[in-house]
């Protein structure tokens, strides 16, 4: 049986996102979310939020940077990942991150300004319905594209209900 390795979390962000880029021009960007889980605690039930560093790549990064601000609900669905390495007294280190897939904005920031939202993953970007926001970010073609048939493809309409 195949070992399996997926999260998905709705949570703010601690802080704006951090958009940075490798020697080699790719993409990378970190943000943080905090989650709140409920928890009864005597006979009264209390919020307890838990922190999870997201790291999301390409395309899919450059997309959201600007969209990213503290206190803005996602969702955010992707794997779990560990980095290790050595201090330099010695000790050995590690931390767990989630590398996203994909990544919902929802609801609005600290104010819940904005109704809807826009899934970006790391082919690009989605429309959801209900999307209003008006931010002069860059500006996408959510109109679906027309499949386009390469030269010498068979036909894609036939006559009869057989296609062969």
């Amino acid at each position: 049986m195949a070992d399996i390795n997926k999260v998905v979390m709705v949570g703010r962000l601690t802080r704006d996102a951090e958009q940075s880029y490798t020697q080699s021009g790719f993409a990378l960007l970190k943000f943080s979310i905090a989650v709140n889980r409920r928890r009864k605690q005597g006979d009264q039930w209390v919020d307890e939020a838990n922190f999870f560093d997201v790291t999301s790549f390409g395309r899919q990064g450059e997309a959201i940077a600007a969209y990213l601000t503290k206190g803005r609900q996602v969702a955010v669905e992707g794997q779990l990942r560990q980095d290790r390495w050595e201090a330099q007294d010695g000790t050995r280190r590690s931390k767990v991150y989630i590398e996203a897939n994909y990544v919902q904005l929802l609801g609005g920031g600290r104010d819940g300004n904005t109704q809807g939202g826009n899934r970006f993953n790391n082919g690009g970007y989605e429309n959801n319905p209900g999307n209003n926001w008006n931010h002069s970010a860059p500006q996408y073609n959510d109109q679906p594209r027309q499949p386009v048939a390469p030269q010498g493809a068979p036909a894609t309409s036939f006559e009869d209900d057989i296609p062969f």
